[in-house]
């Protein structure tokens, strides 16, 4: 009877597993789709590639985009209990940290671009030139290298050489085994987040002081680069309470399993999913020169017609017609 109901559970489990997989395989091709539709329509005109806050956006379109498909790929084999070579599994580590922190540093490179238009505006087509946009990239990378190089090499200096050659699941967990491996894990994020939440808390304070003494256009170009800054804020934000998510699934595992499946799909579409759509496609909706770029991208939607008589407004679906 025991044998029955623990596999009547089992059988359970892994039927409602099974849903969460095929809603979450649902969510990635959706926001893949919009991330890729934003991606197109960044390289459709010459002024978003040759402008800094156009090129760093499209950096966090492409590294969001390759994080929604690498964390998918993992999810996907770590729910089916697929293993795969240790070396391999480093590979995509690698590529999952980088991508974790090109983010959040992108959004506070972005945070600062905003702070040289609006309170420097004299230096501000020197310092942010394509030239200086490419240096920026490079050491945007670079910052976020450093977490994922040195959680390796505290987890290589301890592992044995014969694990490099066999078989596991892949997940992140893995590379910080040691309670000591994730306290220096905790620390270096930590840390990243505090300089990033610095820096931005101040680019809105110079900001905010700029507001105050501006007015006419300047005070309405202004507020609009608040408004941009806070933006930048909530989606670094969001990057943070992802990192806090695992803490809570550790506790929630000794609990109960069901929860804990629950909440581990729960974290992962609303902190990990979710934000690396929605926030770039809030981001391009709110520019109005991206917003009419996009439209035009759009190949089917709905338009206004005015019509004189009493009925007021028709609105009709066709095609949109194309930027020449």
């Amino acid at each position: 009877m025991a044998n029955n109901s623990s596999m009547a559970g089992r059988g359970s489990l892994q039927h409602q597993m099974n849903d969460l997989v095929i809603i979450v395989q649902i969510l990635v091709v959706i926001f893949l789709c919009v991330n890729m539709l934003l991606i197109v329509t960044f390289f459709s005109k010459e002024v978003f590639y040759t402008t800094m806050r156009y090129i760093l956006f499209a950096v966090t379109l492409l590294s969001d985009s390759l994080m929604l498909f690498v964390s998918d790929i993992l999810l996907i084999l770590s729910s089916y209990r697929v293993t795969m070579q240790f070396g391999l599994c480093i590979i995509f580590y690698i590529l999952s940290v980088i991508c974790i922190f090109v983010t959040p540093v992108t959004l506070t490179a972005m945070a600062l671009e905003r702070y040289v238009a609006i309170c420097m505006p004299l230096r501000h087509a020197q310092l942010c030139s394509t030239r200086s946009t490419m240096h920026c990239i490079l050491i945007i990378h670079s910052l976020s290298s450093v977490p994922c190089i040195v959680i390796l090499s505290v987890f290589c200096a301890s592992a044995s050489k014969s694990l490099y050659t066999q078989y596991k699941i892949c997940s992140m967990e893995i590379f910080v085994s040691l309670r000591w491996q994730n306290n220096i894990k905790t620390a270096i994020y930590q840390l990243y987040f505090l300089i990033m939440s610095i820096t931005i808390i101040l680019s809105y304070v110079k900001i905010m002081k700029v507001a105050k003494a501006a007015s006419g256009e300047n005070k309405k170009s202004t507020r609009k680069g608040l408004r941009t800054v806070i933006l930048h804020a909530f989606q670094v934000f969001l990057c943070l309470v992802q990192l806090w998510c695992p803490f809570i699934e550790v506790a929630l595992f000794q609990i109960d399993l069901m929860l804990y499946v629950n909440v581990r799909y729960f974290n992962y579409i609303t902190f990990i999913l979710a934000p690396r759509c929605l926030s770039p496609l809030i981001y391009g909706l709110r520019d109005e020169k991206f917003l009419l770029a996009l439209k035009h991208k759009v190949p089917f939607g709905f338009h206004c017609v005015k019509i004189k008589a009493r009925t007021g407004f028709v609105c009709q679906v066709g095609c949109r017609d194309r930027l020449p």
